[in-house]
């Protein structure tokens, strides 16, 4: 072995045990931020929002289950009360708030249960929406405003309803469950697509007004996940689509996505792009080559509507 060799070695060994202690503290720092933290989760009761709900319980965390349903938020509480009494992990029995965040007025009133419930919120993860597929020339404009009431300005509304607390508190973190369409815009996904670009705009903009005040925002974009988000998904007149996409269907396992999202809250990061190499590479294309990411689009879209003509 020559001395190159005897210098090299140690140096990547030494290299590997200072990384490997690194991503050890971060793990056990990740774990005490989310332990006991008050943890607000609205769309709890199914795909990702009910995921998510799990592996926070999982963790520790003391939950603020929000939904439309309350029987199917009381069968959530009890799922996870099944899980807690197999787990090592301290749990906390979760608390329920219903609502319909796309009513205004409905949102302030639950912010004010929650905060009568629990007293403080430390994270709130902004996940319920709905989803849209039809043509811009065919669509009401109520069925706009509808998307954007649920997607944009429910998640905004309580936000805003809870932001006085964790400033008051000098800590707090807000996370939005956005979409690969807030970065770059897909045919007949308009409403949609027009949803979550305000999302990203308003929370990128919340984050730099906020980082002096100890609050954390992370925008979290999945790809495709295997949820009922396509079949629950509304059309150009406000009726169900009721179809699961094959891509939708093809797509990374809610469970997985949920784990993404501990760990990105966790780690406090900034933003999250949770996609395939070809929405990856779309979202940098439309920055990098916009005249071939509208190219592309446009033969997306001359595609899907010979498809839906046959």
């Amino acid at each position: 072995m020559d001395l190159t060799s005897w210098v090299i070695i140690p140096l990547l060994l030494g290299s590997a045990g200072v990384y490997g202690l690194y991503r050890v503290l971060q793990r056990l720092r990740s774990n005490a931020y989310i332990q006991d933290a008050v943890v607000v989760i609205t769309g709890a009761t199914s795909g990702l929002g009910k995921e998510c709900a799990k592996v926070f319980y999982a963790a520790g965390s003391r939950l603020v289950l929000c939904g439309r349903n309350e029987e199917r938020l009381e069968d959530l509480v009890k799922e996870l009360s099944r899980i807690g009494k197999g787990s090592n992990q301290q749990t906390h029995k979760p608390h329920k708030v219903i609502f319909d965040l796309s009513d205004v007025e409905a949102v302030s009133s639950a912010a004010k249960e929650i905060f009568r419930l629990v007293g403080k919120v430390d994270i709130l993860i902004n996940n319920a929406g709905i989803s849209y597929r039809g043509t811009i020339m065919n669509t009401k404009v109520s069925v706009d405003r509808m998307i954007m009431d649920t997607n944009y300005f429910g998640p905004v509304a309580l936000t805003k309803a809870l932001l006085p607390s964790m400033t008051k508190n000098g800590r707090g973190h807000i996370v939005v469950i956005s979409s690969v369409q807030g970065r770059i815009s897909i045919p007949f996904r308009s409403a949609y697509a027009a949803s979550k670009h305000a999302t990203q705009a308003f929370f990128d903009c919340l984050r730099a007004e906020l980082a002096a005040n100890n609050i954390h925002v992370t925008v979290i974009n999945p790809g495709y996940i295997q949820t009922n988000l396509s079949v629950n998904a509304v059309t150009d007149d406000g009726s169900k689509y009721g179809v699961m996409d094959k891509n939708t269907a093809n797509g990374r396992s809610a469970e997985d996505v949920a784990q993404i999202v501990l760990r990105a809250v966790g780690e406090r990061k900034k933003e999250v792009l949770v996609a395939g190499v070809v929405p990856t590479l779309a979202v940098y294309l439309r920055t990098l080559a916009p005249k071939i990411f509208f190219t592309i689009m446009a033969a997306r879209a001359k595609k899907e509507r010979k498809m839906k003509e046959m």
